[in-house]
Protein backbone atom coordinates (compact mmCIF):
# COMPACT_ATOMS: atom_id res chain seq x y z
CA UNK A 1 0.00 0.00 0.00
CA UNK A 2 1.45 3.43 -0.98
CA UNK A 3 1.77 6.37 1.32
CA UNK A 4 -1.45 8.92 1.29
CA UNK A 5 0.50 11.30 -1.45
CA UNK A 6 0.35 15.00 0.16
CA UNK A 7 -1.06 17.79 -0.87
CA UNK A 8 1.13 20.48 -3.34
CA UNK A 9 2.10 23.08 -1.40
CA UNK A 10 0.93 26.33 -2.38
CA UNK A 11 0.73 29.98 -0.36
CA UNK A 12 -3.37 29.46 -0.84
CA UNK A 13 -2.91 26.05 1.24
CA UNK A 14 -0.82 26.97 4.00
CA UNK A 15 -3.34 29.95 4.66
CA UNK A 16 -6.01 27.83 3.91
CA UNK A 17 -5.00 25.41 6.48
CA UNK A 18 -3.99 28.19 9.24
CA UNK A 19 -6.94 29.76 8.75
CA UNK A 20 -9.07 26.36 9.52
CA UNK A 21 -6.68 25.98 12.70
CA UNK A 22 -7.54 29.62 13.77
CA UNK A 23 -11.18 28.78 13.65
CA UNK A 24 -11.30 25.45 15.22
CA UNK A 25 -8.61 26.44 17.77
CA UNK A 26 -7.99 30.00 18.27
CA UNK A 27 -5.71 31.95 16.52
CA UNK A 28 -3.27 32.03 19.20
CA UNK A 29 -2.98 28.31 18.85
CA UNK A 30 -1.99 28.46 15.20
CA UNK A 31 1.98 27.93 14.99
CA UNK A 32 4.29 27.26 11.98
CA UNK A 33 5.23 24.21 13.65
CA UNK A 34 1.06 23.42 13.92
CA UNK A 35 0.25 24.02 10.16
CA UNK A 36 3.59 22.05 9.23
CA UNK A 37 2.34 19.00 10.95
CA UNK A 38 -1.11 19.92 9.52
CA UNK A 39 0.09 19.55 6.15
CA UNK A 40 2.15 17.15 6.68
CA UNK A 41 5.14 18.47 5.90
CA UNK A 42 8.04 20.32 7.80
CA UNK A 43 8.09 23.74 9.40
CA UNK A 44 11.28 24.74 7.25
CA UNK A 45 9.30 23.75 3.82
CA UNK A 46 6.43 26.16 4.39
CA UNK A 47 9.12 29.50 4.26
CA UNK A 48 8.69 28.59 0.37
CA UNK A 49 5.29 29.95 0.95
CA UNK A 50 4.93 32.29 3.40
CA UNK A 51 7.62 34.75 5.06
CA UNK A 52 7.42 33.80 8.92
CA UNK A 53 5.00 33.66 11.18
CA UNK A 54 3.58 37.32 10.85
CA UNK A 55 3.63 36.87 7.27
CA UNK A 56 1.18 34.22 8.06
CA UNK A 57 -0.73 36.12 10.37
CA UNK A 58 -0.90 38.68 7.98
CA UNK A 59 -2.51 37.10 5.11
CA UNK A 60 -5.26 35.41 7.49
CA UNK A 61 -5.94 38.72 8.23
CA UNK A 62 -6.31 39.80 4.84
CA UNK A 63 -8.25 36.67 4.34
CA UNK A 64 -10.41 37.44 6.98
CA UNK A 65 -10.82 41.08 5.17
CA UNK A 66 -12.12 39.14 1.93
CA UNK A 67 -14.32 36.95 2.87
CA UNK A 68 -16.29 39.69 5.12
CA UNK A 69 -16.15 42.13 2.40
CA UNK A 70 -18.00 39.08 -0.21
CA UNK A 71 -20.24 38.37 2.48
CA UNK A 72 -21.33 42.08 2.96
CA UNK A 73 -21.94 42.19 -0.78
CA UNK A 74 -23.80 39.47 -1.22
CA UNK A 75 -25.60 40.71 1.76
CA UNK A 76 -26.46 44.34 0.31
CA UNK A 77 -28.47 42.46 -2.51
CA UNK A 78 -31.72 44.06 -3.18
CA UNK A 79 -32.20 45.91 0.33
CA UNK A 80 -31.40 49.45 0.74
CA UNK A 81 -31.67 51.83 3.51
CA UNK A 82 -32.23 50.45 7.19
CA UNK A 83 -33.00 46.67 5.72
CA UNK A 84 -29.26 47.33 3.99
CA UNK A 85 -28.08 48.06 7.39
CA UNK A 86 -29.50 45.13 9.22
CA UNK A 87 -28.29 42.84 6.74
CA UNK A 88 -24.93 43.85 6.41
CA UNK A 89 -24.91 43.73 10.61
CA UNK A 90 -26.30 40.65 10.57
CA UNK A 91 -23.80 39.21 7.91
CA UNK A 92 -20.94 40.63 9.39
CA UNK A 93 -22.18 38.71 13.12
CA UNK A 94 -22.30 35.50 10.66
CA UNK A 95 -18.99 35.94 9.73
CA UNK A 96 -17.21 36.06 12.98
CA UNK A 97 -19.42 33.37 14.40
CA UNK A 98 -18.24 31.02 11.27
CA UNK A 99 -14.59 32.21 11.22
CA UNK A 100 -13.56 33.44 14.69
CA UNK A 101 -9.85 32.89 14.01
CA UNK A 102 -9.67 34.53 10.76
CA UNK A 103 -11.69 37.68 11.81
CA UNK A 104 -8.77 37.85 15.40
CA UNK A 105 -6.54 37.94 12.70
CA UNK A 106 -7.96 40.89 11.13
CA UNK A 107 -6.86 42.64 14.34
CA UNK A 108 -3.21 41.35 14.59
CA UNK A 109 -1.78 43.33 12.04
CA UNK A 110 -1.76 47.07 11.01
CA UNK A 111 -2.78 48.01 7.95
CA UNK A 112 -1.63 51.56 7.95
CA UNK A 113 1.12 51.64 5.24
CA UNK A 114 0.16 47.97 3.73
CA UNK A 115 -0.88 48.57 0.68
CA UNK A 116 -2.90 45.41 0.37
CA UNK A 117 -3.88 45.64 3.69
CA UNK A 118 -5.12 48.76 3.26
CA UNK A 119 -7.45 48.05 0.28
CA UNK A 120 -8.94 45.24 1.74
CA UNK A 121 -10.47 47.58 4.22
CA UNK A 122 -11.34 49.85 1.61
CA UNK A 123 -13.24 47.41 0.10
CA UNK A 124 -15.27 46.99 3.29
CA UNK A 125 -15.90 50.54 3.86
CA UNK A 126 -17.01 51.13 0.24
CA UNK A 127 -19.42 48.42 0.66
CA UNK A 128 -20.70 49.40 3.55
CA UNK A 129 -20.84 53.08 1.67
CA UNK A 130 -22.84 51.35 -1.33
CA UNK A 131 -25.46 49.93 0.94
CA UNK A 132 -25.69 53.64 2.15
CA UNK A 133 -27.39 54.89 -0.96
CA UNK A 134 -31.21 55.22 0.62
CA UNK A 135 -30.37 57.71 3.14
CA UNK A 136 -29.75 60.39 0.83
CA UNK A 137 -25.89 61.63 2.42
CA UNK A 138 -23.62 63.66 0.70
CA UNK A 139 -20.23 60.83 -0.55
CA UNK A 140 -17.92 62.08 2.67
CA UNK A 141 -20.81 61.87 4.96
CA UNK A 142 -21.39 58.06 3.57
CA UNK A 143 -17.74 57.64 4.29
CA UNK A 144 -18.85 58.78 7.87
CA UNK A 145 -21.58 56.54 8.34
CA UNK A 146 -20.10 53.26 6.93
CA UNK A 147 -16.65 54.05 8.86
CA UNK A 148 -19.29 54.02 12.21
CA UNK A 149 -21.15 51.08 10.71
CA UNK A 150 -18.22 49.28 10.39
CA UNK A 151 -16.88 50.50 14.07
CA UNK A 152 -20.53 49.33 15.29
CA UNK A 153 -20.66 45.66 14.11
CA UNK A 154 -16.99 45.35 14.81
CA UNK A 155 -17.41 45.98 18.25
CA UNK A 156 -20.51 44.37 18.66
CA UNK A 157 -19.14 41.01 17.16
CA UNK A 158 -15.99 41.25 18.57
CA UNK A 159 -17.44 41.54 22.40
CA UNK A 160 -20.07 38.76 21.36
CA UNK A 161 -17.09 36.10 19.93
CA UNK A 162 -15.19 36.89 23.29
CA UNK A 163 -17.90 36.36 25.63
CA UNK A 164 -17.96 40.45 26.06
CA UNK A 165 -21.26 40.52 27.05
CA UNK A 166 -21.68 38.88 30.31
CA UNK A 167 -25.85 39.80 30.63
CA UNK A 168 -28.52 37.52 30.43
CA UNK A 169 -30.09 40.05 28.43
CA UNK A 170 -30.94 38.47 24.44
CA UNK A 171 -27.36 39.53 21.89
CA UNK A 172 -30.48 39.70 19.32
CA UNK A 173 -32.22 41.90 20.80
CA UNK A 174 -28.92 43.87 21.13
CA UNK A 175 -28.21 43.90 18.18
CA UNK A 176 -31.86 44.94 17.07
CA UNK A 177 -31.58 47.85 19.27
CA UNK A 178 -28.16 48.48 17.81
CA UNK A 179 -29.27 48.56 14.35
CA UNK A 180 -32.25 50.91 15.32
CA UNK A 181 -29.59 53.15 16.93
CA UNK A 182 -27.53 53.52 14.28
CA UNK A 183 -30.54 53.71 11.38
CA UNK A 184 -31.54 56.88 13.75
CA UNK A 185 -28.45 58.27 13.54
CA UNK A 186 -27.37 57.83 10.29
CA UNK A 187 -30.82 59.47 9.10
CA UNK A 188 -30.17 62.49 11.13
CA UNK A 189 -27.12 62.97 9.20
CA UNK A 190 -27.63 65.51 6.39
Amino acid sequence: MRPAKRPQLSPELVVETAGRLADEHGLDAVTLTRVARSLGTSQPALYRHVDGYDDLIRSLGLRGREILADRLSRSAIGVAGEDAVRSMGTAWRQMVADHPGLYAATDRCPCAGDAELEAAVDRVVETLALALNDFDLSEDRKVHAARSLRSAFHGFSHLESGDGHPKEQDLDASFDELIELLCVGIRAMK
